[in-house]
């Protein structure tokens, strides 16, 4: 029988590896798919939404399915199984689920309706990305910080388990969706069938973008919590299920804003060129929804630090017990230091612009604006979330036997 995974040629040679294709595959796909400069330059729509509900079914098919009904299958054969099933699930679910069922009667997530109507098609990809944006955390806080309850523990099997999550969890999802996304396209789409954004007079702006700056990190804290900080700080809670599921979504959802504030805090430190552009362009409004974007944006360089930290280089620190309060600060400081470097190579370096082919990025007061930083980095996990969740880390982990 297979033992524990490991790594194949040790540390940190196998995170190294690792990172270095996981990039280039990200690379390679940006610019066949994505890339102005490549064979389809579809940037940043519709791939960022088609992308986008990729990663939410591959959760739902490995986190809450348990990879059925594939499990029993040996790689590589069980991750491009999961893969091409993913790809089809994922037009099943833009294409039918959302354009031609919930679509008929919410007309802004149908392409096909606004069209029809005489607007524009890309406003429902907008909107398909705003309930992808709230299902990052409310899908999987309820295996994160609600431990599954209630589905579990019981003997339920799958897939009746999995399904049964997902629609849990879906409630959890159509609560969120439209408290915190519907009210946007009250806003562009007026009448009073809909509300305009409540958050207008909290966040300074009605954009969307106020929800994405601190949901963001509400995301991050919830996946930092059992990959680098290793179930610290909110595991000291004792409680039961599900109140203990509740106090965590507060904790998260204050510390969220919190690290929201201290980032549109300092942010002009170094954006007050941009900033200055946008209040002359467009006024104050323009200027706050800078801010909550490039917060969600700074969120978003955490994601390859801390994923790969944990997933690839096994959590490993220089101290002997990673499960330490030592472990836990310098991984934490670790995930910022390296995410800062990112920050600077995307900006300052102008990855953006030579990689990646965002021509509007040549000066640099116009490379902050538009929030493009967070498509890459999303696009850039994938090929690691694919690798861990659907492949088990094959080939750059064995077996022990």
């Amino acid at each position: 029988m297979a033992g524990a995974l490991k790594p194949r040629w040790g540390q940190p040679m196998t995170g190294i590896i690792s990172q270095i294709v996981f990039l280039l595959v990200a690379l390679l796909t940006w610019y066949i798919f994505s890339d102005p400069r490549g064979p389809i330059g579809w940037f940043p729509y519709p791939w960022v939404m088609f992308l986008a509900i990729m990663i939410l079914v591959g959760l739902w098919q490995h986190m809450f399915l348990g990879d059925w009904p594939f499990q029993n299958m040996g790689q590589p054969a069980r991750g491009i199984t999961m893969t091409i099933v993913n790809v089809i699930v994922t037009w099943f679910v833009i294409d039918v689920i959302f354009y031609r069922i919930l679509g008929i009667g919410f007309n802004f997530l149908s392409y096909y309706g606004l069209a029809a109507a005489g607007s524009k098609g890309f406003f429902a990809q907008v909107a398909i990305v705003g309930f992808v944006l709230m299902g990052f955390y409310l899908y999987p806080v309820g295996t994160i910080f609600f431990g599954k309850w209630p589905v579990r523990p019981s003997n339920l099997e799958q897939p009746a388990a999995g399904i049964l999550e997902i629609a849990y969890m879906s409630m959890f999802e159509l609560f969120g969706y439209v408290i915190l996304i519907v009210p946007f396209f009250g806003l562009l789409f007026k009448g009073p069938a809909l509300n305009p954004p409540w958050w207008a007079g909290i966040g300074g702006t009605p954009h969307v973008h106020w929800v994405f700056g601190w949901w963001e990190w509400a995301i991050i804290i919830l996946f930092m919590f059992p990959n680098v900080w290793r179930m610290k700080p909110f595991g000291l809670i004792k409680m039961a299920q599900p109140a203990k599921g509740f106090v965590l979504m507060a904790l998260s959802f204050v510390g969220a804003y919190i690290i929201y504030l201290v980032c549109i805090a300092i942010i002009p430190l170094w954006c007050h060129e941009t900033m200055h552009h946008l209040m002359e362009a467009k006024g104050a409004g323009e200027v706050s929804r800078f801010l909550a974007l490039h917060s969600a944006e700074i969120a978003g360089m955490t994601l390859i630090p801390f994923l790969a930290w944990h997933h690839y280089f096994d959590d490993r620190c220089g101290v002997k017990d990673v499960d330490s309060w030592a472990g836990f600060w310098i991984r934490t400081i670790g995930v910022l230091f390296f995410a800062a470097i990112l920050y600077w190579i995307y900006y300052y370096g102008n990855f953006g612009h030579w990689a990646l082919g965002n021509h509007h990025m040549t000066e640099l007061s116009h490379r902050f604006a538009h929030g493009e930083s967070l498509v890459w980095n999303f696009w850039w996990i994938v090929p690691l979330l694919w690798n861990e969740w659907f492949f088990h880390k094959w080939p750059f982990y064995v077996h022990e036997h």
